[in-house]
């Protein structure tokens, strides 16, 4: 039996080869689900840690039903943006899980900035509110993402906070472009953003200190979605609302030293969220960003490779 072709994949490769944001949401949902009902392996992200807040993560996980098997190599360093470097950088290896070699190797950035925003449009499309504006803290690549998913899911409205002013005026300047249909106000004030939003997604920095939300800003119906370990969602907002997670076995593990000590546990899986009624009050769905969505989404840019002749096909 030959070996099958084992395919190199650039960031701007597999920034070609994503899928339209609706489809992203469709397959983040699945990915979320597989989890949920326990089809999805994940273990915990072993960490090194790395000078000053940074750290590094591998992230293996396996749905075996589907056939699918991966790992991503993933690194965040705060202080990368002062460097000219992004936050987070890394790396995708996708296996066949039948076989176990290695179909591919792909850039994981923007693989991670696609699939992040979709399990955010996941959450949107089920639970959120249309009628209502949406806040985003932070003007970064996910702030980009994110827009483009709340463009596609018929949100109208989208308040951003971002400190910097050239942040504010670069995203002003992108959304122009690239997401027409949605009425785009930026702020330098974080209140002028959150208060009378159906929902709020957290994408400020991960390490950032003193950037919580006071609870008053935040409706008593709100949809919070904090990305990742983005420290906005405070204990106080979390423990007055009902509180899901992505992966909750995770979350347990790891929220002492990610969010803080006293942060309240999970009591439920966003994969049944997203398929239940909405709870009455404040909802926070808690997504540390699973490998099994990693993996889902590298797949099917695979596929898409492997189809289009894309990428560069490496000897074994």
């Amino acid at each position: 039996m030959d070996p099958s072709p084992l395919r190199y994949l650039s960031d701007a490769e597999v920034q070609g080869l994503l899928p339209e944001p609706r489809t992203a949401v469709s397959l983040a949902r699945r990915a979320l689900v597989a989890r949920a009902e326990g089809r999805a392996q994940v273990p915990p992200k072993p960490a090194v840690r790395l000078a000053g807040d940074g750290f590094a993560n591998a992230m293996p996980a396996a749905v075996l039903d589907e056939d699918l098997l991966g790992c991503k190599w993933v690194t965040l360093v705060p202080d990368n943006p002062a460097r000219g470097l992004p936050t987070a950088q890394g790396v995708m290896i996708l296996s066949d899980a039948r076989t176990g070699e290695t179909r591919a190797l792909m850039g994981a950035a923007a693989l991670t900035a696609q699939r992040t925003a979709a399990v955010s449009g996941a959450c949107l499309d089920a639970l959120g509110d249309r009628s209502s504006p949406v806040a985003f803290l932070g003007a970064g690549v996910q702030a980009r993402s994110h827009l483009l998913v709340l463009e596609a899911l018929g949100y109208a409205e989208t308040r951003v906070y971002a400190r910097r002013p050239e942040a504010r005026e670069d995203l002003s300047a992108w959304a122009a472009e690239a997401v027409p249909t949605l009425r785009l106000e930026v702020t330098d004030d974080p209140r002028a953003a959150v208060e009378g939003a159906g929902t709020v997604i957290t994408g400020l920095s991960i390490g950032l200190r003193g950037q919580e939300l006071d609870p008053v800003w935040v409706r008593e119906d709100a949809l919070l979605l904090p990305l990742d370990y983005a420290s906005s969602v405070g204990s106080r907002l979390a423990r007055d609302a009902t509180l899901v997670s992505d992966d909750v076995e995770q979350l347990a593990a790891v929220a002492p030293a990610k969010l803080a000590a006293d942060y309240p546990p999970a009591t439920g899986w966003t994969g049944d969220a997203i398929r239940q009624p909405r709870p009455a009050g404040r909802l926070v769905c808690q997504n540390l960003g699973i490998a099994a969505t990693d993996v889902v989404f590298a797949a099917y840019v695979a596929d898409r490779a492997a189809d289009r002749g894309a990428g560069t096909v490496l000897a074994r």
